[in-house]
């Protein structure tokens, strides 16, 4: 599995010199992800720059470039760690504590006053505290990025991503929760004793098939939205993905076959929410008979890998796997979205170089377009879950917010979420979802 490697290289500051160090990185088959000049000290330049490397292959990158006559390799950059430091995300106050009165109105003694409101109308707690405005991020660490089953503790860094990204895109207050439970009917206790304090319930990272059993089970008990990120969050931007790349060469979801290669929390997540938008005919490819079974429960054709290359004229992978599809497999005219990361499935030039119309890979599908808009606009109507119609609403916005040449749009643009937060809203409104 590739990883990020951030190092810090000094060389000289003359024509070619940077040429040279770069060209040195792509012999040896490493691809720069940023580049950027740190500082200038008299002739000499030193360089941060951002690779998407093989782990075993820091060693002998070094000391190629310490061969380098204009170059020396002063070691790595700790800015990943540095914006980790102490954490990503805190508690603050929204009322500034600058007088007595504050004080005495906002703890004791007049906050008991709120407090026996609530008591005779607990529908007050969304006006006069942060509960509708606060949401639940839980994991157990048992499916981490790609990087699997790494615990709770070392999965805390993604949720406070997660957090971050709510606060800063959405005006959300993110939670993380960490629960050290692998039992599916315990996990689901647990966080239904917590969800009073949470307007909506964020699960995250949590392995299949057990993140089927609690997501149903959370959702017939609780009175609050539940959505399982690594399925829906991921299915709503795929979707927009799928809608733009389709329109692009002509293939629309309506008349076209879908493949879906991996049936993982992921893969059917997809495949349900593109079955509720209208597609008619999905494939479904998953070593894991289990899954295959889950998948044709859904109206799914089980199928191989080498069937659904040669029948699907769309096909999204999301296995983890990377090269599993060949070149060869790869028929004129398809569209190929292999949406696994860090390494997908097929690398998008190899895929237009086989023929595909289109190819597109997980960098370019990020699904927080989707989480952040979803929350915001579920908790703004009140909704006491998500429907296929808050989610098809999602993945439509963000179809239609991105730019004429773009897949999706830029998920750094605040526009792009609030637009998407309306849309839920209003579409939980009309599916009557409050």
């Amino acid at each position: 599995m590739k990883i990020p490697e951030i190092l810090l290289i000094e060389s000289a500051h003359q024509p070619g010199s940077l040429g040279r160090i770069l060209t040195a990185i792509g012999e040896e088959g490493i691809v720069v992800e940023h580049l950027a000049a740190v500082r200038r000290e008299g002739d000499r330049t030193v360089w941060e720059i951002t690779l998407e490397m093989d782990p075993d292959k820091g060693g002998r990158l070094a000391a190629r470039l310490n061969g380098l006559p204009n170059a020396r390799v002063l070691g790595r950059s700790d800015r990943v760690f540095n914006r980790h430091r102490g954490g990503k995300i805190r508690t603050v106050s929204t009322v500034e504590m600058v007088s007595p009165q504050i004080l005495r109105d906002i703890y004791t003694p007049g906050v008991a006053r709120v407090c026996l409101a609530i008591r005779d109308d607990p529908a007050l707690a969304r006006e006069f505290t942060g509960i509708g405005n606060t949401v639940a991020i839980v994991t157990n660490g048992t499916a981490v990025l790609g990087l699997g089953a790494i615990g709770a503790v070392a999965g805390m860094p993604v949720m406070e991503g997660k957090a971050a990204l709510m606060a800063s895109l959405a005006g959300l207050s993110g939670v993380p929760i960490l629960i050290e439970e692998r039992d599916p009917a315990k996990l689901v206790e647990v966080v239904a004793a917590i969800a009073p304090s949470f307007g909506a319930i964020q699960l995250e990272d949590i392995a299949a098939p057990a993140c089927f059993e609690i997501e149903a089970s959370l959702r017939s008990r609780l009175r609050i939205p539940v959505l399982h990120d690594d399925q829906h969050g991921t299915a709503v931007v795929t979707l927009a993905a799928v809608r733009n790349a389709g329109r692009r060469v002509d293939q629309r979801l309506s008349v076209s076959s879908v493949g879906q290669v991996g049936l993982g929390a992921a893969g059917i997540g997809i495949a349900r929410l593109l079955f509720s938008r209208g597609t008619a005919r999905i494939l479904g490819a998953d070593l894991d008979a289990a899954a295959l079974e889950r998948f044709a429960a859904l109206g799914g054709e089980p199928a191989s890998l080498a069937r659904v290359m040669a029948e699907a004229e769309i096909v999204i992978a999301t296995t983890g796997v990377p090269g599993l599809i060949r070149p060869e497999m790869v028929r004129a005219g398809q569209v190929i979205l292999a949406l696994s990361n860090p390494d997908p499935e097929i690398e998008p030039r190899d895929a237009l170089a086989a023929g595909a119309a289109f190819a597109a890979d997980g960098k370019s599908v990020n699904n927080v377009l989707g989480f952040p808009g979803l929350f915001r606009g579920a908790l703004a109507a009140g909704a006491r879950c998500f429907t296929d119609e808050m989610l098809v609403a999602a993945a439509e916005a963000i179809a239609d917010l991105a730019g004429e040449r773009d897949l999706v749009p830029d998920p750094l643009d605040r526009t792009v979420h609030l637009a998407v937060a309306e849309a839920v809203r209003q579409a939980a409104i009309d599916s009557g979802a409050t």
